[in-house]
């Protein structure tokens, strides 16, 4: 029990690296045709094709609920919902709270909820793939903590 709630943690926070890492190197380097239309809105929808990164670790993360229920990898459980979990708090930070896709969440003022609304400013300042900053979301650098 208490290794599958470490596992669950792990890949929770494991994951902040992995949305830093394709954040700047898959979705600001080979993938930027599926990351643009974020930066720079070139349509009329509601979805972006920057939407398919999340399908991507959705299936990630099923994939590991059914290795888990074959019995193939006892910790699949633990580590899908990790994905699951981190994808969640993903969406509920950066589609709804920074990009107010729902309008939920406009009055969070805290210190955190700043720093993070800082932080994202300045990745999107860049409406290109080059030059970029701040390309993690749950952790933000200490400097945008300022008031």
């Amino acid at each position: 029990m208490w290794l599958h709630v470490l596992v669950f943690f792990t890949t929770f926070f494991f994951m902040e690296f992995m949305a830093w890492f394709s954040h700047k190197y898959i979705m600001h380097g080979f993938l930027w045709s599926l990351h643009a239309d974020h930066h720079k809105k070139d349509h009329d929808s509601w979805f972006e094709r920057n939407d398919a990164f999340f399908i991507f670790y959705a299936v990630v993360s099923i994939g590991c609920f059914l290795l888990w229920q074959h019995n193939i990898l006892e910790i699949g459980l633990a580590i899908g919902l990790g994905i699951f979990a981190y994808g969640l708090a993903y969406f509920l930070v950066h589609d709804i709270f920074i990009h107010q896709r729902f309008k939920l969440f406009r009055n969070a003022n805290n210190r955190y909820a700043k720093a993070v609304r800082r932080a994202h400013k300045m990745h999107h300042k860049h409406i290109g793939k080059e030059h970029g900053e701040c390309f993690g979301m749950l952790i933000v650098p200490l400097k945008y903590f300022k008031n």
